[in-house]
């Protein structure tokens, strides 16, 4: 189906959900996926000012997930969208509007609202963090973290910077991969939103609303601390993050969370966790950039780069990761040199 087509299916759809009401459509917002947001604006004497209506197409986005996790993140008491209408069909969701303020643009316009929003943030995540229990959503296991680390090489690596491993390199970035997941995998689980950052809470009352959840999966218990913290759109200085995870910490400690007694053991998970979102992060960044059209996206692979390095720079175990990429970097500059010459 041609995309005007589709939006005139859209629109048509929502005229039969109120046949009485006019309404103007207009672009919400669009993400890394197909999915697109529109925002249903109708006369100001109407009980619902704004709704948003998500187009799913079906061949690409599966919608039955997005409605699962709805149920799942309700009955664990946070602020998520209401489903007001389904088309399963067609992939077309209407929702209740959390508004259009996320984090991300709060905190540039206002930063000195970081500590509320990001305590906000850290109350919600636990709270479905402690609903949590195994069989409800998709198992974040070895396989799906392997796929997720070989866009790395696939993609930021082939695709991006058009190198090539060597057997060694190759054999050190395996070897590397099982040391990261061993760690990965150790860890308790918990219900994982899986991109829990400033560009998927929206500022809201009650705060955070939360969107874009419909892949989540019972995973690591450090994953979405690693999404808000070390967020890719984002950047904070490291001790005031430190002070944000010790906060988590203990709040998750009084709970009964079963994160390591010891802040130290924690942290090491948090970092360890980290390496993994990031290699994945820069591989899907280029893949959206080469693949999808997407060029945006490189523009924040330099922060995701840094958070990487400066991790490994403080595990041994992760060093082989520095050398890999000093090496590939500079066997990069010298063919430019070379093409230049």
């Amino acid at each position: 189906m041609k995309q005007l087509g589709r939006y005139q299916l859209l629109e048509n759809w929502i005229k039969v959900q109120f046949p009485t009401r006019s309404f103007l459509l207009s672009s919400a917002s669009a993400d890394a996926s197909f999915r697109r947001y529109f925002r249903v604006t109708f006369s100001s004497n109407f009980s619902h000012k704004t709704l948003i209506v998500m187009d799913a197409p079906p061949q690409h986005e599966d919608c039955v997930s997005f409605l699962n996790v709805i149920k799942v993140f309700s009955a664990a008491n946070v602020h998520v969208p209401e489903v007001l209408a389904q088309n399963l069909e067609h992939g077309f969701l209407l929702l209740s509007d959390l508004g259009s303020t996320t984090y991300l643009e709060a905190l540039d316009a206002n930063s000195s609202i970081a500590d509320r929003l990001y305590c906000d943030a850290v109350n919600a995540l636990i709270r479905i963090q402690l609903a949590s229990c195994s069989g409800v959503l998709p198992d974040y296991d070895e396989v799906l973290f392997l796929k997720e680390l070989n866009l790395f090489p696939n993609w930021y690596l082939a695709k991006h910077l058009q190198v090539v491993l060597n057997v060694k390199q190759k054999a050190e970035l395996d070897e590397g991969f099982t040391r990261i997941l061993q760690n990965n995998l150790a860890q308790p689980r918990v219900f994982v939103h899986r991109d829990y950052h400033s560009r998927n809470l929206m500022v809201t009352t009650p705060n955070p609303g939360i969107v874009d959840f419909q892949d989540a999966v019972y995973g690591p218990i450090t994953y979405d601390l690693v999404s808000l913290f070390k967020d890719a759109y984002i950047c904070w200085d490291e001790e005031r993050i430190l002070d944000w995870i010790i906060l988590y910490w203990d709040k998750a400690k009084k709970t009964g969370l079963p994160v390591a007694g010891n802040f130290t053991d924690f942290y090491r998970d948090f970092e360890w966790m980290g390496v993994q979102r990031h290699i994945k992060v820069l591989g899907i960044f280029a893949r959206l950039c080469h693949r999808d059209g997407k060029n945006d996206y490189l523009r924040y692979m330099p922060l995701v780069m840094d958070y990487l390095r400066k991790t490994c720079e403080r595990y041994h175990e992760l060093n082989f990761l520095l050398v890999l990429l000093d090496e590939l970097e500079s066997g990069r500059q010298e063919i430019e040199v070379g093409h230049d010459s």
